[in-house]
């Protein structure tokens, strides 16, 4: 069975973002000073994370996926306003149960051998079959599920494992892979096997990865020209960890594109830069409820909650440019857009969360902390370091904060691969600050319920049966049909306080010399090169 490393840490940073959306078409909006369209140009984007395995089949982490993104072909894309055009395929049909793909003709491997249907359906069997341990099973594929190609006809059918809202969407959109890689984890794990517009050309860990526009390349979303000016020939996404450093490049022309979101950004818009704005999920808190873990107890959950200034954090956090999330669906197309976090966060009251672990039996020993039956109230809490000094300091204000509570506090920052290893692998964690951003909530399924991490990837280990309860209900509902259902089974985990959003942000990336679509990362057939 295949590990676990994964999570879609999308913090206001690219973490995958796990959604589906991609438009097709580039717009110069946005600011900057574009120019004259250039022909030849790298396109160099910078990431402060590297990304680990590439494999599209067992990674959720934005930084791989962002990369795959421009690896790997998709049967559709869907775009913000929730419309579907086509990418591997030409026409679609889907329900709730079944849907069937039609594929284009003029599919090819990297290695210029045509992608079949027959290849494709093994794709998505593949995610589907429990024992692979792809944690885009239940994520993007339902357990169970099944697809079978007909190469004559030139259709993919896809028999769902159990009821799926968003049948065409997830399915629709999960990463291809070459047939001849399919069972080959190591070529996967380098991004070979490409069914997309580039291919790997050079991998150096911690540095850069070069990738090269494929010739061939003519099934590009919806009506996509492929010869069109301005396409970049090369990709280079380069690693930089420290954000001002970023920014410099940036401002040289040294770099094409980057993410800023702490102070460097202003330096940004005071030149004018062109920019995108995702609204992603920056604050929120997801608690270990592993048995033996403080953080099991309810009593506990609401208490560290409820002793923290939540609108003081989110300004810290966010350099006041956060909001207050409605729910845990930011990314479009997200068809349910209600506001059901409205009265579940709680008000600050350090007086009366100090009282609560009183009533519950944490009394405050000689050093300050909290125990109960000889077992101190010491937790630890992982962030990524994407957010940068503003989540340095966002965490050094909760554990000043929970001092003052008697909770005693360990923070760590860290990079994608460390968070994953530290949720998926080790569970030695108490509480998560590492938010999940999704485009649709049928995405977020896997990681509040059902099996826990190396066989699931419920790595909270949360168990909320009302929960459950409203997934289930959702899920034989047709897309925003299920939408109450959805909005339920997210208060339940607000209700238990498993889950607290605090803050969203638009997440900036900034280019220089080019332009681009940004959702799920760079949707690579958008990029526009300019002299």
């Amino acid at each position: 069975m295949r590990s676990r490393t994964s999570l879609v840490v999308l913090l206001g940073a690219a973490a995958l973002a796990l959604t589906s959306c991609a438009p097709s078409g580039a717009s110069p909006g946005g600011g900057g000073d574009t120019g004259a369209l250039a022909e030849g140009k790298t396109f160099v984007n910078v990431f402060s994370t590297d990304p680990g395995n590439l494999n599209p089949l067992v990674t959720v982490m934005s930084a791989a996926r962002s990369i795959d993104r421009f690896l790997y072909g998709r049967l559709i894309e869907v775009q913000d306003d929730g419309s579907v055009v086509s990418g591997l395929a030409s026409e679609w049909e889907s329900d709730t149960t079944t849907a069937t793909f039609t594929l284009r003709d003029d599919i090819t491997c990297e290695d210029g051998t045509p992608l079949t249907p027959t290849d494709v359906a093994a794709n998505i069997s593949h995610i589907g079959d429990p024992a692979n341990g792809s944690p885009l099973m239940g994520l993007q594929v339902q357990p169970g599920t099944s697809a079978v190609g007909d190469d004559a006809a030139g259709t993919v059918t896809v028999t769902s494992g159990r009821p799926d809202s968003f049948l065409l969407e997830n399915v629709g959109s999960i990463a291809i892979v070459c047939g001849n890689v399919l069972d080959d984890p190591d070529a996967l794990a380098k991004g070979e096997g490409a069914t997309g517009m580039f291919t790997m050309t050079e991998i150096v860990p911690n540095s850069q990865y070069t990738l090269t526009r494929r010739e061939d390349f003519t099934w590009g979303p919806g009506d996509w020209d492929p010869k069109q000016a301005g396409l970049p020939e090369k990709v280079v996404f380069r690693i930089v960890p420290n954000e001002t450093t970023a920014a410099n490049l940036l401002l040289s022309g040294e770099v094409n594109a980057a993410l800023v979101i702490g102070p460097d950004a202003q330096r940004l818009e005071d030149a004018g830069l062109f920019k995108t704005a995702l609204p992603v999920a920056v604050g929120q808190f997801i608690f270990n409820q592993a048995e033996g873990r403080p953080t099991a107890d309810q009593e506990v959950r609401e208490a560290l909650v409820q002793a923290l200034d939540l609108p003081q954090l989110r300004e810290v956090l966010t350099s006041g440019k956060g909001t207050v999330p409605t729910g845990l669906v930011t990314i479009s197309p997200n068809p349910c857009r209600a506001d059901v976090v409205d009265g579940f966060l709680p008000e600050v009251d350090a007086k009366a969360a100090a009282k609560a672990l009183d009533d519950a039996g944490w009394t405050v020993g000689s050093d300050g902390i909290r125990e109960k039956d000889g077992k101190k109230l010491e937790l630890g809490m992982i962030y990524s370091s994407l957010q940068g000094d503003s989540g340095n300091a966002a965490a050094e204000l909760i554990q000043a904060t929970w001092k003052e509570l008697g909770v005693g506090l360990t923070v760590k920052s860290a990079d994608s691969p460390t968070l994953s290893e530290t949720l998926f692998a080790t569970g030695d964690w108490d509480v998560s600050a590492a938010p999940i951003t999704v485009s649709l909530p049928s995405m977020l399924v896997p990681f509040y319920s059902g099996p826990t991490p190396p066989t699931g990837t419920n790595f909270a280990s949360i168990d909320n049966p009302d929960y459950t309860a409203g997934v289930t209900a959702a899920s034989s509902k047709a897309g925003a049909e299920g939408c109450d259902d959805w909005g339920a089974a997210e208060q339940a985990l607000f209700a238990d306080t498993s889950v607290v959003p605090f803050a969203n942000q638009d997440r900036s990336t900034y280019a220089q010399k080019a332009t681009f679509v940004e959702n799920d990362g760079i949707d690579p057939s958008s990029i526009r090169m300019y002299e």
